[in-house]
């Protein structure tokens, strides 16, 4: 019986590379979005993987979403929680609303995301939680107080959920990259990326396709013993 994986921002970047990967590997493929209508509907044109819209930052919009999933896929076996924004500033001049908007999606998102499916995960006694994390939020970034926050956040979601689930077969873990070749990071200023680089000691960025196949592992049946855990994949930029 093919598995279901569910991917949130699944369409772009870091996410669409997930969504690919797993695909590639066999499971059944959903994949969230938010904001690009034509991306999303791009990208399910090219790959044949089912796309649906909903914020990630609203439980509600969480629970009817996954239940559309299932009717249409069945019951979700993996979810990677992946959606993330960012509203960069330093902390002397943020907002509360770009607080706020940064926790309600990087954080909140992962338990509006997870709670809906957790049970059943437990009734089925098998499931796989990766939550997709950041360099930053393991070693903070000036000018990210809210991103840091949340991703730091998702660690310790990841390593106290996981405690739960194990003994009902369910693993959770984190997927931390560091700076990747996504369109995001490729539009800085060339001067700017070239300082981003040269901090990395593998001399590079990271490919989408590296993070994704951190996530088909821990996705695997291979890996039922590792749960609780923090892949880094940053290029050697932070140790831990």
């Amino acid at each position: 019986m093919e598995r279901v994986a569910l991917v949130t921002g699944g369409t772009r970047g870091i996410g669409a590379a997930i969504s690919k990967a797993l695909k590639h590997e066999g499971y059944k493929v959903a994949a969230t979005y938010f904001g690009n209508e034509e991306a999303a509907r791009r990208f399910s044109t090219d790959t044949g993987i089912a796309t649906y819209k909903w914020s990630v930052s609203d439980y509600e919009s969480c629970v009817v979403g996954i239940k559309k999933v299932e009717e249409e896929m069945g019951a979700i076996d993996i979810l990677v929680n992946n959606a993330g924004i960012t509203r960069d500033a330093m902390f002397h001049k943020i907002t509360f609303q770009e607080w706020k908007e940064v926790i309600d999606t990087n954080l909140n998102g992962v338990f509006n995301m997870t709670h809906p499916i957790w049970n059943g995960m437990r009734d089925r006694k098998f499931g796989r939680v990766i939550n997709i994390s950041s360099i930053n939020g393991q070693k903070g970034q000036m000018g990210q107080a809210n991103y840091s926050a949340a991703k730091s956040g998702d660690i310790g979601f990841s390593k106290a959920l996981a405690q739960e689930g194990a003994f009902k077969g369910i693993t959770v873990n984190t997927v931390c990259p560091g700076y990747v070749a996504t369109d995001m990071v490729n539009a800085v200023p060339e001067q700017v990326r070239d300082v981003i680089i040269s901090q990395i000691p593998v001399g590079r960025l990271g490919e989408a396709s590296e993070i994704a196949r951190c996530v088909t592992f821990l996705a695997s049946d291979e890996a039922g013993f590792i749960t609780g855990s923090t892949i880094t994949a940053n290029g050697g930029q932070y140790i831990v």
